[in-house]
């Protein structure tokens, strides 16, 4: 039943590729095996080529997952929804007051991102009750919440200091195809700042000066898509 289930799926994944509008087989970075897919800025939304400082991910009770990246100095937040990650779209592009550049820092119960703002000391909270429809709201708060322990199910006990902002440092990644006979780079991926990997699909996001890199993970994608399938014939 399962090797019924991943040929369905082998079949489907091919035959949209062959039908959807944007989507170009050929711009695509294909490893040998075609277990990995790269995935460039210019190979997405066009959100996805701007220069990102910060990124995180979400995942709401309707089973869709979301790609928060902070843009334009924290002028600008995009929201990418990558619950496919054959088929990332841009769910809302939305501008932000004008506190400043900031950081997710670490989430708040299940419908809440902690960010601190990079001047100032500010601390804020993305409202995520709404996925589609964050909403950004400052709040009065001194102590340190990034490293505030849980305290009972709505609590949190933080220790009364700043947040010390340290700056990420850009890196530079090589890919490597390990499935070729010879080693083989499949992109060099530079100024590099955040990454962050979708454990269920295997996806990893790249942000940096040239937007988002998306690395695709084949072999997890489809495994995922026959444990959803089993769980809703449950």
């Amino acid at each position: 039943m399962t090797n019924i289930i991943k040929s369905a799926i082998t079949v489907s994944l091919t035959a949209a590729a062959l039908v959807v509008p944007g989507l170009s087989a050929q711009a695509e970075i294909h490893s040998k095996s075609k277990e990995l897919v790269v995935m460039e800025a210019r190979d997405l939304p066009e959100q996805a080529q701007m220069k990102g400082h910060s990124l995180f991910l979400h995942s709401d009770n309707a089973g869709s997952t979301y790609l928060y990246v902070e843009q334009q100095q924290g002028a600008r937040l995009s929201v990418f929804d990558v619950t496919d990650p054959a088929r990332i779209k841009l769910a809302v592009s939305t501008p932000l007051p004008a506190e400043g550049a900031f950081d997710f820092v670490r989430p708040l119960g299940d419908n809440a991102e902690l960010v601190y703002f990079r001047k100032d000391q500010k601390v804020g909270v993305l409202d995520l009750h709404k996925a589609k429809k964050p909403v950004l709201r400052t709040i009065s708060i001194t102590a340190n919440l990034d490293t505030a322990e849980s305290f009972g199910q709505s609590g949190l006990l933080a220790a009364g200091q700043s947040y010390n902002y340290v700056p990420a440092v850009a890196r530079e990644y090589q890919l490597i195809d390990t499935s070729s006979a010879n080693l083989t780079s499949l992109i060099t991926l530079k100024d590099v700042k955040h990454r962050v990997t979708n454990n269920e699909t295997g996806t990893t996001f790249f942000l940096g000066n040239n937007g988002l890199t998306v690395v695709r993970r084949i072999g997890i994608e489809n495994d995922y898509k026959i444990h959803q399938m089993q769980m809703q014939g449950n």
